[in-house]
């Protein structure tokens, strides 16, 4: 038994990178996945190959930043498998640029997404996995939670310092029914790294990418390991990058 058969799994932001790898892992491990994002072409098609290798999984349309939104991909879980076991609050917006450009809409953005998206989240699931007595609750944060990623990442590091407080804090007040994990990784091979509209930034930003990114199956399976430990056993914080990156 891997203590993650059986398991429902929610996860936001999964029509590619991070939580597209972690849907597709977790899948192949038993868990039944409910999958949210906005592209749900890219959602549906993920669906499609996971039920065509064996897995069981529903994807629902959604945007993180509607707190109705993380509301109905609650509810599809519940209608369709009556409980969820595991939320993993993974959407998220990195748009980096220095504060002089004044990138105010993304600094809004990243905001809406990376906080506001990780609370909605929350108050979605919560209230039901205190009804069932368990549930384990997931947040993507990043290395740049850890450490400024300076000097163009002030706002985004600001955001995932957020959701590592939030984090603690949650822990702290779940009392031995409800598991809290933060996952900072370093630099994964996804979407994210494409969200600098700042021409010289997103230069940058790409080619530090290219000479450090692992897969994102690499965040997949440090999520795995967080659900699979016994129930009594909370794996709090796992920080994982490149064995090459520095920062």
């Amino acid at each position: 038994m891997n203590n993650i058969a059986g398991k429902v799994v929610v996860i936001t932001g999964a029509s590619s990178g991070l939580g597209e790898a972690t849907a597709r892992h977790l899948a192949t491990l038993g868990a039944t996945v409910v999958i949210g994002a906005r592209r749900v072409a890219r959602l549906e098609k993920l669906v499609a190959e996971i039920k065509a290798a064996g897995g069981q999984a529903v994807a629902v349309k959604m945007d993180v930043t509607k707190r109705q939104d993380s509301e109905k991909l609650l509810n599809t879980a519940m209608e369709q498998f009556g409980r969820v076991d595991v939320w993993v609050n993974n959407a998220g917006l990195m748009a980096l640029a220095p504060l002089d450009k004044l990138k105010v809409d993304e600094w809004d953005c990243m905001i809406d997404v990376n906080i506001k998206g990780v609370l909605y989240g929350i108050a979605a699931v919560l209230p039901q996995m205190r009804k069932q007595g368990a549930g384990h609750i997931i947040n993507i944060a990043s290395v740049a939670g850890l450490k400024v990623f300076s000097p163009i990442g002030a706002v985004y590091s600001a955001t995932k310092f957020a959701v590592r407080a939030i984090s603690e804090g949650l822990r702290a007040e779940a009392g031995p029914s409800l598991r809290v994990t933060i996952i900072s990784p370093g630099a994964v091979a996804s979407e994210l790294k494409d969200g600098s509209t700042d021409a010289d930034t997103a230069k940058a930003v790409g080619e530090f990418y290219q000479a450090n990114e692992i897969p994102a199956d690499s965040v997949a399976r440090a999520i795995a390991y967080a659900i699979e430990q016994p129930v009594e056993v909370d794996i709090n914080e796992i920080v994982l990058r490149p064995t090459i990156q520095e920062f």
